[in-house]
């Protein structure tokens, strides 16, 4: 990922002095094993942890040779470390240090972004609150339907971010499995106990059963999630744009000083965090795919993952943690005009009420499918002539056999829409 999009915290999981340092750990914790197993001094390990060092440079010095990262990380530890070189990844294949690795990286990963998962749940939370009776009109196909309420929409986005959060913690969990089985994954040269350390000591499980790697359907999981996320996000950031557009203007996003929105115009004020955000969640949507194709592998295993894996993991996660970011801020300043919310209410000419009109002559005993053409009937009169749906209304022959013109004007409210707002909060946990 750019440095443009990558926080520091996220992006240093995946620079090579923290891979290089896992790796490290994941020798040393095998030679800690072993020892503990009898195999030799438990002094070797602690000396090979004293003396231990890597050069990143000259790593990639190394492997400009071998064509084999691994083999050039530890020809550069060997260096390090003299004799103790013959205790170092006894018995181990590379997929035992690089899906290791790989695991504890994308935890790393997940848990921080799970932390601004959480925060955006409490700051879409506050914000429903805070709009919680403030009436706009919804809409559907674009078009006005019936009035809600402003903190409606946060809630619905606190809910989906609550579902989120729990997926999230599932695919933590899911991607959170190490592997120290051998070549093929039968502990042919190092036994079980290695595995069940070296895990243990990295807050990882080790996996039930593997080949030579860790099977990719948790890969896949852990980068679908990211994807689903990734599309909450851009919901809410598409929201904003729709509401921000110079006919709506219902919401817009904040504005700083000294911002400036266009080269040419300088009346712009535009949506683009919001637009960063949707067009960053296209990208991480699209490393689902390569993820679950990176779980038919050639036997017990080829590497036709591993160019796929140093890209999407990288990227994934460190683009949804920024756009993370980015929406917890959108949200969090988003501005808000009630009053443009009233004013788009009205702008039908009370067509909002339609149902409410419908309903009514069909309790007084007009039949559904007479009562829709009547009022579909007053409505289109609306649409084409600019007029007040009341006034339509009152003046049908046919309504007023039914309906009384104030019978009809008490339908012209929406203040009905307050009366179960409180159940729905209640019902999502927003006190």
């Amino acid at each position: 990922m750019i440095s443009r999009y990558t926080l520091p915290e996220i992006g240093r999981i995946w620079e090579d002095q923290n891979k290089f340092s896992i790796w490290l750990e994941i020798e040393i914790l095998a030679a800690e094993a072993m020892a503990k197993l009898g195999w030799f001094s438990e002094e070797i390990p602690q000396k090979m942890r004293q003396l231990a060092q890597f050069n990143i440079e000259r790593i990639n010095e190394i492997e400009k040779t071998t064509k084999h990262d691994v083999i050039a990380f530890l020809t550069n530890v060997e260096e390090s470390i003299g004799e103790l070189a013959q205790y170092l990844h006894f018995g181990m294949t590379s997929s035992d240090v690089l899906d290791t690795c790989l695991a504890v990286q994308a935890r790393q990963a997940g848990l921080l972004i799970l932390e601004k998962l959480n925060l955006l749940g409490e700051t879409l939370k506050s914000r429903a609150k805070e709009f919680k009776y403030v009436p706009c009109i919804g809409r559907s196909h674009g078009v006005h339907a019936e009035p809600t309420t402003f903190g409606l929409k946060f809630a619905l986005w606190f809910d989906e971010c609550n579902r989120n959060i729990k997926r999230l913690e599932s695919a933590i969990d899911e991607i959170s499995y190490g592997k120290v089985s051998g070549a093929v994954g039968t502990f042919e040269h190092i036994p079980p106990f290695v595995e069940e350390y070296v895990c243990q000591k990295l807050g990882l499980k080790p996996a039930p059963i593997s080949t030579q790697v860790i099977q990719r359907d948790r890969h896949a999981f852990f980068i679908s999630t990211l994807g689903i996320i990734a599309s909450m996000l851009e919901k809410i950031a598409t929201e904003v744009r729709h509401l921000q557009r110079t006919e709506v203007l219902e919401a817009e996003e904040y504005f700083s000083a000294g911002q400036k929105g266009s080269s040419a115009m300088p009346h712009k004020r535009n949506p683009i965090t919001s637009e960063n955000i949707c067009g960053q969640s296209r990208l991480i949507r699209s490393y689902i795919i390569p993820a679950i194709e990176d779980n038919i592998l050639w036997h017990e295993r080829d590497i036709s993952h591993s160019s796929v894996e140093r890209i999407i993991f990288p990227d994934a996660t460190i683009s949804l943690y920024y756009i993370l970011t980015k929406t917890i801020d959108l949200v969090k300043n988003l501005i808000v005009y009630p009053e443009n919310m009233q004013k788009n209410i009205e702008l039908t000419g009370g067509l909002i009420y339609s149902q409410k009109v419908l309903l009514e002559l069909m309790k007084k005993g007009m039949k559904r499918q007479e009562a829709y053409k009547l009022v579909q009937k007053c409505s289109l009169r609306v649409w084409e002539n600019k007029i007040n749906f009341y006034d339509v209304s009152i003046q049908d022959s046919e309504i007023l056999k039914f309906l009384t013109a104030d019978e009809i004007k008490q339908l012209f409210s929406y203040q009905n829409i307050f009366q179960n707002v409180d159940y729905i909060f209640h019902r999502l946990g927003i006190e």
